[in-house]
This record gives C-alpha cells, structure tokens and sequence, in this order.
C-alpha cells in the first residue's frame, strides 16, 4: 500500500474517530437542574457547526492528499484568483459565524434580564472560600463597601443603611435554595477574580473585584450540588469548593430561621469585644498588683 492511501486512510479514521467519540462519550452533559436548558441547546449547535467543517475539512485533506498526489507525468497549475470560489468561501464563513454567534447572544440576552419575580441572593467570594447573603423581611440587601470590611463586619455592610441590619448572613461555603424559585445572583469579590459556578444549573459568571456583576436563574428539582470556582485564583485555587442544596419552601423557610441577621452579627461581636476588654483589664490589674507587691 503506496504512502498516499496510507496518509488518506489515517484521516478518514481522525473524521469518524472523532465523531464517534464525541456520540458515545458525553463527558460534559451534567443532568440539568435549572431553567438553562438553552445553553445546552446553543453548545450542541456550536458542536454541530464546529463539527461539520471539522469533517469537512479533515475529508477534503484527505482527498486532496490522493488525488492531487505527486506523478512524473502532470505539473502543477497556477490559480491565482478563483471568484466562484471566493463568493462561496465568504458566504460559508459568513453563515457559519452567524450561526455561531447568534444563538448565544440570543441565550445571553436572557441570561442577564432578570425577571420581576426573582429574589435576590449575594455571592461573596474570597481567597478561598465562599460566603452568601439573602435579604431580611424588607427584601432589601443593605448597601456594602470595602472600607466597612472588618473581622468583625467580614461582608462589608454599611452599619448606618437600614436595610442590612435584617440581613441574613450565611458564613459557609454551602448555600440552600428553594425549588422552583427564581434569583438573582449577586456577585462581589474582596480580594481576586473569582468565578462562580454550579455545573448543574448550566450558570456561571466572573466575580470582579470593585464590581458587581450578576445573572439569575430557576431551581427546577431538588438535590444538593456542586459549587466551583472557574477562574485561578491562588494556591488554594482547587480547594474553594461548597455545595447548593435545593429543598422544599418550607424546609428553605427553616433554614432562614436558623441564620444570624447583621444586626445580630454586630450585637455579637460587641459581646466579643467587651469581653477582650474586660479580660485585657483584668490582666493589666492582676499585673499591676504584682508589681505593687514586688515593690
């Protein structure tokens, strides 16, 4: 067997490997637990776009390789120009790039018009962890600002805005939601670029220091899924993980009634406070009085 069919074979082999593979080996297809179901639609479309000119181009290698292969007896023409060719050329890319690209302007549209009826709920991401906020009985999230950030105020929220003293503060990596509710995601970094995501509801977004970015989505079954962080942020990158838990209205109602309001926080941490100051002094007393008696 002469090198050419050899060289042609191996191609047609990468085509159909190619797609075979890509048929029986759907890695990336996490069963979907949001409303999202639009962005898997606008993937297969791009792996079927993507796809076909791969094969097409991989086959036509192939082919080009056998046909035009080298004969003592033929030379080589010189085309310069080919304006058939050309126009068909143009427009190919030029469906194929519409057809890459408005499908997911379309979806992204959406992704970032929040309907009326979503809630609010405040991602807060920091090396290396999460951290989350939902608005008290006002629905109202109290405004934040990095000068307000403390060990003692770690979301940053203004102590003078009304509306965060009834917010819900929720120090942990994991997050529980109520089923078939709409929300918007807020999302605020302290420190790097992080990214939220959760593979099931098909959502992520950037969270940009000094900026609040957002997108929102539907929970649609219950489950407790992975949270990722997808951008490299540091040393402990891989470690900042935690888990959204979808449950019933009810059993979200409870979980609410367990978490510490700011207000609550704050009253806390004044506690803490008086209580280092008190146990301060009192070791400064118990000093002064050794050194009184050593005098």
């Amino acid at each position: 067997m002469s090198n050419r069919w050899i060289v042609s074979i191996v191609l047609l082999v990468v085509a159909v490997g190619s797609v075979v593979f890509h048929l029986m080996t759907p890695w990336w297809s996490t069963p979907i637990a949001s409303n999202w179901g639009q962005i898997d639609f606008t993937i297969n479309l791009t792996f079927w776009i993507t796809g076909v000119i791969y094969v097409a181009v991989i086959l036509f290698m192939a082919w080009c390789v056998y046909k035009y292969r080298y004969r003592p007896d033929r030379r080589a023409e010189y085309e310069p120009e080919n304006k058939k060719l050309e126009i068909w050329l143009t427009v190919g890319t030029t469906l194929g790039v519409a057809g890459l690209l408005a499908p997911g302007l379309i979806v992204w549209d959406k992704y970032v018009t929040v309907p009326k009826d979503a809630s609010e709920v405040e991602v807060v991401g920091k090396q290396w962890e999460w951290s989350y906020r939902f608005p008290g009985k006002d629905g109202k999230l109290g405004k934040t600002a990095i000068r307000f950030i403390n060990s003692d105020n770690p979301f940053g929220i203004d102590p003078k805005d009304p509306n965060g003293k009834d917010d819900i503060l929720i120090e942990d990596t994991g997050i529980t939601l109520p089923v078939g509710k709409s929300y918007k995601v807020l999302l605020r970094s302290i420190d790097v670029l992080h990214d939220f995501y959760v593979p099931q509801f098909r959502a992520k977004m950037d969270l940009v220091p000094g900026l609040v970015t957002y997108f929102w989505f539907t929970t649609t079954r219950r489950g407790t899924f992975d949270i990722l962080c997808a951008e490299l942020c540091g040393v402990g990158h891989h470690a900042m993980r935690g888990k959204v838990s979808v449950v019933s209205l009810a059993d979200f109602q409870k979980y609410l009634g367990e978490q510490s309001t700011f207000e609550q926080s704050q009253k806390e941490a004044r506690l803490r406070n008086e209580k280092k100051e008190k146990e301060k002094a009192a070791k400064r007393a118990v000093k002064d009085m050794k050194q009184t008696a050593r005098n």
